[in-house]
């Protein structure tokens, strides 16, 4: 997922796709304790997403 193309959604779009990247991170969270999970990196993956969606979602919130 890149910035530019998050730049486009609007805060309560940010929001929804917070919660479904949120969502994401819990069941990889959950297949790799289970031992189900086995390309791990997707964890570092989904954590720089959700990152990235917070840093806009405040940025948005100072520009207003």
């Amino acid at each position: 997922m890149k910035a530019s193309d998050l730049r486009n959604k609007s805060t309560a779009e940010l929001q929804q796709e917070l919660e479904s990247l949120l969502r994401a991170q819990f069941s990889l969270r959950m297949r790799h304790a289970t031992q189900q999970l086995t390309n791990t990196s997707e964890i570092g993956v989904v954590r720089r997403d959700i990152a990235r969606v917070r840093t806009l979602i405040g940025e948005a919130t100072r520009k207003a």
